[in-house]
């Protein structure tokens, strides 16, 4: 039987692979060395888990959503990552890495954000394990986020705010990876999507496996099947969406939908939706699809969600798109805006606009559900940050 997962040289298909300057090649091949034995030891996962259960609040609750299911025709089941410490799924991923840094003797932490949740969780853990941390953070989603940037000073990291580029997530990654270069021996790199070079998608994916991990045993539980017949998650970088589908992967019972950021159309000039338009390209050490021009220059994405105005997307997801594995629907700026909304009014839950881009797709799958059809979709992050994005566009929006 075909799998999905990673193979033993570090690639999904044709996508991943670890494509690093010299300078980094010994940086990357201990930790390729050293984390899976680290991830399945004992004392490791012993440690990660009394973390997530005492200090994230895992399990996140698997919430049935009534209204919604009548209004979409299908038994809807919401994973609520957002009611997670720091507000998203990114504190799994934040944890595990940094017990992965300290038993590599690591001193030092680096990290690139979009949205802030990330860079947040980064922060936390460094407080937590009492870490220096700096964070590089686009100039222009410093503005936009700017309470995700306060939290993390408070937390005691430094926030670098990067100006070149259109200012952004791709170009946060540019600086951290630089950083990286510079202090490779003390510097450990902790990377928030499944993005870079192998073996961080598989590394990410697996720290955010307790996500299906979980839907697995509430689902037995609610339904008495531990399988749902959609998993639905908005993808990016593409962690929350990994995370979700990662005990499913091979599982052909379960069909996989995933929504990317369209922003005003992925016909235009400004979107992020590089499943559908992208080619395969190398972007920040791997191999994937990537928005560029013919002769090999990144074009700029564009997103109202600063998480997911990344111009790839990880090589895991690239697979899953070229294989048809996957389903992939790019969900346009004002749809995200629409579901938001959406769920506000009818389950009095406030998504991040991320997380909107994957109920945004509800509408248009509707027509293939059953009654009977049981489908999770994941609340990758929780709204507070984007509050000024939809008060600026709460006008605009008819439900």
């Amino acid at each position: 039987m075909k799998s999905f997962q990673v193979d033993e040289n570090g690639y999904y298909g044709q996508f991943g692979g670890a494509y690093v300057p010299e300078i980094l090649y010994k940086t990357v091949e201990d930790l390729k060395k050293a984390y899976l034995p680290i991830i399945e030891s004992e004392e490791f996962q012993k440690e990660y888990r009394q973390l997530l259960r005492d200090y994230v609040g895992r399990p996140s609750p698997l919430y049935f959503a009534k209204r919604m299911s009548e209004k979409y025709g299908c038994k809807l089941y919401l994973k609520r990552e957002d009611l997670n410490h720091t507000g998203a799924h990114k504190i799994n991923n934040a944890i595990g890495q940094i017990l992965i840094a300290k038993k590599m003797g690591k001193t030092r932490i680096v990290a690139e954000t979009g949205a802030g949740q990330h860079g947040v969780a980064t922060a936390t853990v460094c407080a937590l394990m009492d870490m220096p941390c700096r964070v590089y953070m686009g100039a222009l989603d410093v503005e936009r986020q700017r309470p995700n940037v306060e939290r993390m000073r408070m937390l005691g990291a430094e926030v670098y705010p990067v100006h070149s580029g259109n200012k952004t997530l791709k170009d946060a990654t540019n600086e951290a990876i630089r950083d990286w270069c510079c202090h490779p021996s003390d510097t450990f790199y902790i990377i928030g999507s499944t993005v870079g070079p192998h073996p961080y998608p598989d590394m990410v994916a697996r720290l955010q496996s307790i996500i299906s991990e979980e839907i697995k045993w509430q689902l037995e539980e609610k339904e008495g099947r531990d399988y749902p017949d959609y998993l639905m998650a908005c993808v990016g970088g593409g962690s929350n969406a990994a995370g979700t589908i990662f005990h499913y992967i091979d599982d052909e019972r379960v069909k996989l939908v995933l929504g990317e950021a369209g922003g005003l159309g992925y016909e235009t000039a400004e979107t992020a939706a590089s499943l559908t338009i992208g080619t395969v390209g190398i972007l920040h050490g791997s191999r994937i699809k990537v928005m560029q021009t013919e002769d090999g220059q990144i074009i700029e994405p564009y997103s109202i969600s600063a998480g997911l105005d990344y111009p790839g997307t990880g090589p895991i997801h690239c697979n899953l798109y070229e294989t048809g594995r996957a389903k992939v629907v790019p969900i346009n700026d004002d749809e995200a805006l629409r579901a938001a909304f959406e769920l506000t009014r009818m389950e009095g839950i406030i998504p991040a606009l991320e997380s909107s881009h994957a109920l945004a797709m509800l509408p248009k799958m509707k027509h293939l559900f059953k009654p009977e059809d049981v489908v999770v979709l994941t609340v990758s992050g929780r709204g507070d940050k984007d509050l000024e994005t939809y008060l600026k566009h709460k006008d605009e929006i008819v439900l």
